[in-house]
């Protein structure tokens, strides 16, 4: 079967590349710390050789500090054999008393940038297994030689400094932290890693596929290298130019501290003037941050319509507002209110009845201690129609000085047509007991630990 699985070493790596010691993982960790008395990791691991190392060395460390690792692996479906290669691996960590759980994607599978929702998909998966089993580090294998394709690939689609920086080491999700400690690791030195401890790895043939334009970079890089551009090289670029993110973040967070009230509702109120007042990259990127935490959009709005928004929030000419990146940007009493525009909000979703769910991309809805989930429940907007509904049921509670116009973006709880609570409200219909608790999570902070260098 092992056979079958193409799970065998690969003859074409550097063998005089160095294994990474314990010693040398432990300070490549360290640099990510402090961690909590006997640590608890998740790893992601797919099989190849760079996660399958790091699960290794992972789990050596955990256990010398009285921890422990799961690993985790996200199958997609995508091809055939990929369930049976999960069990393999499961087989292979078992032998090592590492302990190991598979992730099933179930789709949906769109028809265009397929590898995109995969990513994402893998990314929430092991985000929810982290949060609902409250495990404080989730570890993933990305190293050197990832960092220097980024910043190739970032290069060639025009990227300014936010994606030149490259992949951060550390990101904080709020439940738990995504760690990278192999970043400054070679990937031929994981591969030595591997072979020194007698361990073999799957090949995903999609890392020789050139339709991967990863891996059409990842053909040049002798040409590269000849021309000076290696991957340690290219990796410390990435540092530098991380080293000018990090004050460019600050200088932002700076201003959006004085410009912005956050509402646990899901809308902003801004007071244009620190950012008409600030050097206007600065000002431009407070503005892009706001619009993107609103608007739960992965990427950042266009240069071009963030400042025609800009020019007209700076001369008073919103006149009856405008729309950006999920966004709905209008005057209100003397400030600008920025809310979630409706008709770009997510489709209701049922709420699971145990576990967590991020709706919108920036609520999270989790069960209530000690109380049971209502079953088939689902969590949508709550619309012009039922905004209008509820008045009628019951008068709303003490946040009924929300805006008015905020109401229908509200999350709301429904079971079937019937209208259960509007939490941001305080209003619930009598006698109902849904169970959960909605918390604003969004996918883009507004502020926090920002970008790292380590």
């Amino acid at each position: 079967m092992v056979e079958d699985l193409a799970l065998r070493r690969s003859a074409g790596d550097n063998t005089r590349a160095a294994a990474l010691s314990d010693a040398d993982f432990a300070r490549l960790m360290d640099r990510l710390g402090p961690f909590e008395p006997s640590p608890t990791l998740a790893v992601a691991v797919s099989g190849g050789a760079d996660s399958l190392a790091l699960a290794l060395l992972a789990d050596r460390w955990a256990r010398a500090r009285g921890g422990s690792v799961t690993a985790l692996t996200v199958d997609h479906r995508l091809r055939a054999e990929s369930a049976a290669e999960a069990a393999v691996l499961g087989q292979s960590l078992a032998a090592r008393a590492i302990a190991h759980e598979i992730l099933v994607w179930h789709g949906p599978y769109p028809l265009h940038d397929l590898q995109a929702a995969a990513r994402a998909a893998r990314y929430r998966l092991l985000g929810d297994w982290c949060r609902d089993r409250g495990v404080l580090h989730l570890l993933t294998a990305h190293h050197q030689d990832d960092q220097a394709e980024t910043l190739l690939l970032r290069l060639g689609r025009g990227s300014g400094l936010a994606g030149l920086a490259g992949i951060a080491p550390v990101v904080e999700d709020g439940h738990f932290r995504l760690l990278r400690p192999l970043l400054d690791a070679p990937a031929a030195r994981l591969r030595a890693t591997l072979r020194s401890m007698g361990q073999e790895w799957i090949e995903d043939p999609s890392n020789r596929n050139p339709v991967f334009a990863r891996v059409r970079v990842r053909a040049q890089r002798g040409p590269l290298a000849e021309a000076g551009l290696t991957a340690p090289r290219l990796a410390e670029a990435c540092r530098h130019l991380a080293r000018a993110r990090v004050v460019l973040e600050q200088l932002v967070e700076q201003v959006l501290a004085r410009a912005v009230l956050l509402h646990p509702a899901g809308f902003a109120l801004l007071d244009p003037a620190p950012l008409a007042a600030a050097q206007a990259e600065i000002g431009l990127r407070a503005l892009a941050a706001l619009v993107a935490t609103i608007g739960a959009e992965a990427y950042t709005p266009r240069f071009e319509r963030l400042e025609r928004l800009a020019q007209g929030l700076f001369a008073g000419e919103l006149a009856g507002g405008r729309t950006l990146g999920g966004c709905r940007v209008l005057p209100y009493r003397g400030r600008i209110l920025v809310q979630r525009e409706l008709a770009a909000m997510a489709p209701p979703a049922e709420v699971p009845e145990t576990g967590s769910l991020l709706w919108d991309n920036r609520f999270r809805v989790e069960p209530v201690a000690g109380a049971a989930v209502l079953a088939g429940m689902r969590i949508g907007a709550l619309g012009t129609e039922g905004a209008a509904s509820m008045r009628a049921i019951v008068p709303a509670g003490p946040a009924h000085h929300l805006p008015g116009m905020v109401r229908p973006s509200l999350p709301a709880l429904w079971q079937g047509g019937t209208l259960l609570a509007v939490p941001h409200l305080g209003w619930k219909r009598p006698g109902v007991k849904t169970g959960v608790e909605l918390r604003l999570r969004p996918a883009r902070p507004l502020s926090g630990s920002g970008f790292t260098v380590v």
